[in-house]
């Protein structure tokens, strides 16, 4: 007897087997049924051998219990014991399947099934089934033959005698018995209509394929055809028996009786789906598909295969409709059609399934046969060993004919080996469909074990899961592209690889306008032995996948090798792409975007490097600080102005690729960052780190200039104002710098000599500014100083004292709302500010005589410097609710309320506009109307000097330049059309509020 508190040696042993529950084992161990053979060492070892040693031993003692007398029950155990194949599997599925424990439970004797090991046992087919349905005489007995013959696929499949492939082709054939037994019923109720007619089963789906799984519809289409005898007068009477057949033979299968129902038959892959007739003539079929039919469609023929009823009539469909699915891929957008489908899929699972989804999830079943069907369709229009329906034996061939790489081949059918091995064994527990993987611990350690993880099975499962989902997703675009350069390559001589025909076929396909270039440029990048080719082919099938996602493929292969030309001798280039996670698909987003990221690229190609994820890249903007304290270190150790500015201007432009790379990946979005969820965002980092960049540029420029012609100190004190965009941190790509220029003589200097530094100053800062070179020019703008073009370039602060007391317009206060500091002496800058401030923000508001001029400025602004021709409704700037119909309608609020609202000093539009709203100037409503189309607007530009690499008010009328546009504002291809209809609803709104706001 055990002694109080301490457990049992049977206890220690359940635990050490793998039970989870050792006390309940226990009690079940020492019951009647099993006390003959509860210390038998082989029984608990080939229990603990099982997916779940608790369910195992519960299933046996319910088939014991079941027994029909002491005599069976002894014959099941002696049998159990001595036999180890039988062992092995009943106890494999009674630790696997409560489903079949179940059956078991009911029908006692179907152990015996399981008796039998002979070599011909080990795979069967559709006779061997066929003859183990032959009694069934009705539905109900049809089910029991049924799961008995499912109890011995489960058996094998759990000893591993058969592998996933082997499991999945016997279902199928047992599905294919099944549907002959269930029609031979149906024929047999209703003798008259099968005389009447010859009726064909069609397979389609994965019974088509031969790869069924456990628990699936069975898909079908029916063809019908008056039978040898009948008049042809009487098709119609023929399709209706044939119809009367075919839906009962459907019920046979489906419907649940007292042994439950086998598996549901769907036949909505029939042309017209649910909506057109369940049986069809041969030649209705044939019109149909040469006249209506959907891409997909065609893809789903791939898996057709005649399986029960006329097998003449059979072969004549499969013979008939063949070659029309071969001639698929000849459809226009038929690639894009097909991967749209694919995204369609995904985009229907509920969020809360994608990430257990096996099927239907990114790197799921599915990826892997859309994929290999989408490969077989381009390249089977010319070579038949394609013409497979079953997903590895495709794949095999595939590879054979080198459409895929062998090593590819081999990782994506390890993958879909043990993403359909888990499939089956979550549908074998319960028999029921699912594709999900459990959630509860339990189920996930049955099934880790199932699939041979004892050690540790939960967390080895999912590691595993996880490992080869990441392998599927990573491959399943990757297949299109790594032939294309093994075709180039030329490395193993008698290696099968793609005919110059086939990979110019599947360029096109991918969406490649010139592929004949696109070759040349893969073969000068991947040929060779050296160790830089070996690393392209290892990235360029993953870049090339990227670059057919953007609006120009072309573009980003061409730019790629332009960069690759520049950086190949480098050793860290090629390792960054390949080590660092994001640096080769941030690379592909930005060469592939549009002209101006890769023009600033091209001129310094070591900036790749802030494409990478590590410590020594990054794409965050670096603030005004930091820039300013790079390029003033710059200037200190440059020999002259000359150098000094040319050191500054090339940081600038790599801050300037910075930035644009950083709102490209922002806005296409990568797998390591989803696209940025506020536009706004984008919008304001783009505005402020431009800003910044240009007010450290002009800070080094001015003491470049200084230190040149005065030394350390200039004669007079001297400050840069930003203003426009630049002093509202809202510069684009292709904005001028807007700025005023002060000074203030020093003592006792003279204020001639004072005002000739300032101007050779400012004459020399924007010469070097703009001197030609590899760096783009930044260029200087001051006509918004006192009197415009017409008045000094620079003035001294009691200058503009004076011109401000006396002559001021309204413009030139309005224009003021936007001053602000940016470079030089920041005390003199201050000084000028609040110079300003009564002016920008009168303490009596702004009289209506001066609302009056705004009002007339603006329209006069609208009808002159509108581009003749230009669609006024998509110019973005001046254009019915562009930006400067929101920025004047805000800055009106600024002038008649800015002494009051303190909240409205600011200079840049957005903060203004919820300041605004805060004081309950402006509605919620309206100011998120007002924001959304700045916003918007401000993209567009952005977007237009992004894929122009010159600076537009208005959308490009470039086919290929507009889709760039859209993808850069989240519109996929095809999708032009809806980018300008959703512009033109933004800014109709907004100008509503304007005219209700500003005009009012």
């Amino acid at each position: 007897m055990t002694a109080p508190g301490r457990r049992s040696s049977t206890f220690t042993r359940l635990l050490r087997h793998g039970f989870t529950d050792p006390s309940a084992a226990e009690r079940l161990l020492d019951g009647g049924e099993l006390a003959p053979v509860r210390d038998d060492p082989v029984l608990l070892e080939a229990l603990g051998a099982t997916a779940d040693p608790d369910l195992a031993l519960h299933g046996l003692v319910r088939l014991l219990e079941a027994q029909p007398g002491p005599t069976a029950r002894r014959e099941l155990l002696d049998t159990l014991i001595a036999a180890k194949p039988l062992r092995d599997r009943l106890l494999g599925v009674l630790g696997a399947s409560e489903a079949l424990a179940d059956h078991l439970a009911r029908h006692a004797g179907d152990w015996q099934a399981l008796v039998t090991y002979e070599p011909r046992d080990l795979h069967r087919g559709v006779a061997e089934f066929e003859r183990g349905l032959a009694e069934a005489d009705d539905p109900v007995s049809l089910r029991v033959a049924y799961r008995r013959c499912l109890l011995s696929i489960a058996a094998r499949d759990v000893c591993g005698t058969i592998d996933v492939a082997e499991t999945a082709a016997e279902l199928a054939d047992l599905a294919t018995a099944t549907l002959r037994a269930a029609l031979a019923l149906a024929e047999a109720a209703a003798p008259g209509d099968a005389a009447l007619c010859r009726l064909a089963v069609i397979a389609m789906g994965k019974c088509g394929g031969h790869e069924l799984n456990y628990v699936s519809d069975v898909d079908v289409i029916f063809v019908g055809e008056p039978a040898e005898g009948v008049d042809g007068a009487d098709e119609a009477k023929a399709l209706r028996a044939a119809t009367s057949l075919a839906s009962h033979m459907m019920r046979i299968c489906s419907e649940t009786t007292v042994e439950g129902s086998i598996w549901p038959v769907d036949a909505n892959l029939r042309p017209e789906g649910r909506n057109g007739p369940l049986v069809r003539t041969l030649s209705s079929h044939v019109a149909y598909y040469q006249r209506w039919a959907k891409t997909w469609e065609f893809q789903a023929l791939l898996k057709a295969r005649p399986v029960a009823g006329d097998p003449a009539l059979g072969a004549e469909y499969v013979a008939a409709l063949q070659p029309l699915v071969w001639q698929a891929a000849d459809r226009e957008n038929f690639v894009p059609d097909v991967q749209k489908m694919r995204r369609r899929v995904v985009e229907t699972i509920p969020v809360a399934e994608v990430d257990r989804q096996l099927k239907l999830g990114p790197g799921g079943l599915r990826d892997v046969e859309f994929a290999v069907q989408l490969l077989q369709l381009v390249h089977g229009r010319a070579d038949t060993s394609l013409h497979s329906g079953t997903t590895l034996d495709a794949l095999e061939a595939l590879a054979a004919g080198g459409y895929v790489g062998r090593a590819d081949a081999a990782q994506l059918d390890e993958a879909y080996r043990f993403l359909r091995s888990m499939e089956h064994r979550i549908q074998l527990h319960r028999l029921r469909r699912t594709h999900l993987v459990p959630e509860d611990e339990a189920d996930l350690r049955r099934l880790g074990r199932s699939l041979g993880l004892r050690t540790d099975p939960v967390p080895g499962l999912l590691r595993a899961w996880k490992r080869h989902a990441s392998v599927v997703r990573r491959l399943h675009e990757k297949l299109f592209y790594r032939p294309l350069l093994d075709a180039v390559a030329q490395l193993a001589p008698g290696e099968a690889r793609l005919s110059p025909e086939a990979a110019r076929e599947r360029l096109v396909a991918l969406g490649y306008a010139d592929p004949a270039a696109a070759l040349r440029h893969l073969e000068a990048l991947a040929s060779g032995v050296t160790r830089k080719a070996a690393i392209q082919r290892t990235l360029l099938p993953v870049l090339l996948g990227w670059f057919a996602d953007s609006a120009d493929p072309d573009v980003g292969l061409l730019n790629f090798r332009k960069v690759s030309d520049a950086l190949g001798q480098t050793p860290w280039y090629l390792r960054l792409l390949r080590d660092e996670g994001a640096a080769a698909e941030n690379l592909a987003r930005v060469l592939s975007a549009g002209r101006l990221a890769p023009d600033l690229l091209m001129r310094a190609p070591e900036a790749v490097a802030l494409l990478g994820d590590g410590d020594a890249g990054g794409l965050a903007p670096r603030g005004r600080a930091q820039l300013e304290q790079e390029i003033l270190a710059a200037v200190r150790r440059a020999d002259g102005a000359v150098q000094a500015v040319t050191a500054a201007r090339g940081v600038r432009r790599r801050e300037l690729f910075r930035t644009a790379a950083a709102d490209i990946i922002g806005s296409y979005g990568t797998e390591a960052r989803p696209v940025e969820a506020d536009p706004g965002a984008l919008v304001d980092r783009v505005g402020g780190a431009v800003s910044d960049l240009t007010a450290a540029t002009l800070a080094g420029t001015l003491r470049a200039v200084v230190r040149e012609g005065w030394g350390d100190t200039l004669p007079t004190r001297f400050a840069v104002i930003g203003m426009g965009r630049f002093g509202g941190h809202e510069l684009g790509y292709g904005s001028d710098a807007d700025v005023l220029f002060v000074h203030e003589p020093r003592d006792g200097v003279d204020e001639r000599e004072a005002s000739d530094a300032a101007n050779k100053v400012v004459s020399e800062m924007r010469r070097l500014l703009q001197v030609p070179s590899a760096d783009p020019p930044l260029l200087i703008d001051a006509d918004l100083r006192p009197e415009g073009k017409s008045g000094p370039l620079v003035r001294t602060l009691k200058s503009y004292e004076a011109y401000y007391r006396r002559w001021s317009l309204v413009w030139e206060r309005h224009a003021l709302l936007r001053a602000e500091f940016v470079a030089g002496d920041a005390d003199l800058g201050r000084r000028f500010t609040e110079l300003v401030d009564p002016l920008r923000y009168p303490a009596d508001g702004l009289g209506e005589d001066a609302v009056r001029e705004i009002r007339r400025l603006k329209a006069r602004m609208e009808s002159e410097r509108l581009p003749r021709g230009a669609d006024p409704k998509l110019h973005a700037k001046l254009g019915p609710g562009g930006l400067s119909d929101v920025e004047w309608t805000v800055q009106l609020l600024q002038l008649r309320h800015g002494h009051t609202e303190p909240a409205l000093r600011t200079t840049r539009t957005r903060e203004a506009l919820a300041a605004a709203c805060a004081a309950g100037l402006i509605s919620e409503e309206n100011a998120t109307t007002l924001d959304e189309a700045w916003v918007l607007a401000a993209r567009v530009r952005n977007a237009v000097m992004l894929v122009r690499g010159r600076a537009g008010d208005t959308f490009p009328t470039d086919p290929r330049e507009l889709a760039a546009v859209g993808r850069y504002l989240g519109h996929g291809p095809g999708h032009a059309g809806d980018m300008l209809d959703e512009y033109r609803r933004t800014a109709r709104r907004a100008r509503a509020v304007v005219e209700d706001l500003f005009y009012a």
